[in-house]
C-alpha cells in the first residue's frame, strides 16, 4: 500500500469518528490522559522532495524522484490540560532522493543524475490539540517547529558536482503541521498520524563555479516531507 492511499484512509477515519452520534462503550484506560508526562516511541514512514527556487526562470524544472523511507524515534508529552499537550518527538529518518538536472551542456546521462541520501536527525517540539474524547478515540491536529541535523549533507566535502558530489547543508529548520487520531486499546494508546514537514532555510551548498550548470541558477533549495507515523505510548 502506497504513502498517499495510507494518507487517504487515515483522513477518511478521523472524519467518520468527528460523525455522531456515537454510542457509548467501555472505555479503555481510563486515566490514561490524566497523567502529567507519558512516554513512547514511534514508527513510520516518510516521503521527501525538494522545492527549488531559481534566479532566472527556466524551461525545465529540475526533477526530484522520491522514494519511501523510514522513522523511527521516541515521544515525550507534557499534559497542558484536557485538550493542549505540548510534545517532544527526537528521532531519525531515512531519505533518499534522485536528481535529474535539465542543462543542456550536460550531455551525458551519468551527468545529469544525482542521488541524494540523507540521514536525519530530527528534533520536532510540537503542541498537539485534541478533541473531547469520544469513547476510545480522540482526534487531533499538531503543529509545531523542529531542527534537523543531516548526518550525510556532505557540506564540507572539497568536492562539488562537477566531481560527481552533491552537498547539502547539514542544520536546517522547519516547521510541522499535522492530524492524527488516539485510539485507547486495552493494554496501549496507539496513534497514527500523518505530518507535513517543510524547511524554513536553504539547505544548497553551492558548487565552485558560480555558472555551474547544477547550483548556479539555484536561488534556494528547501526539503518537503511527508511523514506517516504510528506511536505506541
Amino acid at each position: 500500500m502506497n504513502l498517499r492511499l495510507m494518507v487517504i484512509l487515515l483522513l477518511t477515519g478521523c472524519f467518520s469518528y468527528s460523525q455522531g452520534p456515537i454510542k457509548e462503550r467501555i472505555r479503555n484506560l481510563e486515566n490514561f490522559d490524566k497523567k502529567r508526562w507519558s512516554w513512547g516511541y514511534y514508527l513510520g514512514m516518510n516521503s521527501y522532495d525538494y522545492k527549488f527556487d531559481y534566479e532566472e526562470v527556466q524551461e525545465v524544472d529540475i526533477q526530484t524522484e522520491t522514494s519511501l523511507g523510514f522513522n523511527v524515534g521516541l515521544v515525550g508529552d507534557l499534559r497542558i490540560n484536557d485538550y493542549i499537550n505540548l510534545r517532544l518527538e527526537p528521532g531519525i529518518s531515512f531519505v533518499t532522493r534522485n536528481l535529474t538536472f535539465p542543462d543542456p551542456t550536460l550531455i551525458e546521462e551519468s551527468d545529469r543524475l544525482r542521488e541524494v541520501t540523507s540521514t536525519y536527525i530530527n528534533v520536532p517540539l510540537l503542541v498537539k490539540f485534541s478533541t473531547k474524547r469520544l469513547n476510545n478515540v480522540k482526534p487531533f491536529v499538531v503543529g509545531g517547529v523542529s531542527w534537523s541535523r543531516n548526518l550525510s549533507s556532505n557540506e564540507d566535502s572539497p568536492d562539488d558536482n562537477l566531481a560527481g558530489q552533491f552537498r547539502q547543508k547539514s542544520d536546517v529548520f522547519n516547521y510541522e503541521l499535522g492530524i492524527g487520531i488516539d485510539l485507547y486499546l486495552f493494554f496501549f494508546k496507539f496513534t497514527p498520524s500523518i505530518r507535513g514537514v517543510f524547511a524554513m532555510t536553504d539547505e544548497l551548498v553551492r558548487d565552485a563555479d558560480p555558472d555551474s550548470p547544477y547550483t548556479g541558477n539555484i536561488s534556494s533549495m528547501q526539503s518537503r516531507g511527508v511523514f506517516l507515523n504510528f506511536t505506541f505510548q
